[in-house]
């Protein structure tokens, strides 16, 4: 050992590195909790990667032009499901408000928990898509053998005849996908009925 304490002063400097180090993986790993929620609300502001809008109202204005819809129903693995939509496609007027159902079973033999998640093609309509209510917005529980009817009621924003990126398109796809969901089982109430299995909002 230096009698001049070479080595307590590169002790040190090594201890600085060890916390500089630390503070950024603690540092990243916040960063990355926080992206995925961050990007969920870029995505609902901008309609980006197809990302349909959430409403509580009606559209007030109806354009003399129709928007076909399709729709698109999938089951990822881990949920033995039936799921399909009741219709294949509709075709509203633009900022009319219609429903639309989509039917789900249970192929198992044991009580299924799952979330739909969604998204629009073309991407650029998915902003202009507004969805009133919508069985993706809960979670739902099946039952074995269970089948439940789910509505989605919906419109599009007349303001997609405006925009540059969106005015000559005239077909979108709403697309769900259902994936399982860990968490309590539902109980049967007092009076013997099954507690519903998806919340109306």
């Amino acid at each position: 050992m230096s009698e001049n304490g070479a080595p307590k002063k590169q002790g040190r400097n090594n201890g600085a590195v060890v916390m500089m180090c630390l503070s950024f993986v603690f540092g990243m790993g916040a960063m990355s909790y926080a992206a995925v929620p961050l990007y969920r609300i870029f995505c609902q502001v901008t309609g980006y990667n197809g990302t349909t809008q959430r409403v509580d109202q009606v559209s007030s204005v109806v354009l003399d032009r129709t928007m076909r819809v399709t729709f698109d129903a999938n089951v990822a693995p881990g949920l033995q499901w039936d799921f399909r939509p009741v219709e294949r496609e509709v075709n509203p007027k633009i900022g009319e408000t219609i429903q639309v159902n989509f039917t789900a079973e249970n192929r198992s033999n044991e009580t299924q928990r799952g979330q739909a998640v969604f998204n629009v093609t073309p991407g650029e309509a998915g902003v202009y898509f507004n969805k009133v209510q919508c069985f993706c917005f809960t979670e739902t529980d099946l039952k074995p053998g269970e089948k439940l009817d789910m509505p989605v009621v919906f419109y599009i924003d007349p303001e997609i005849v405006k925009a540059v990126e969106s005015k000559d398109i005239h077909t979108v796809t709403l697309s769900y996908t259902f994936y399982p969901k860990e968490g309590p089982k539902p109980v049967a109430s007092n009076e013997g009925g099954a507690v519903k299995s998806e919340k109306k909002l």
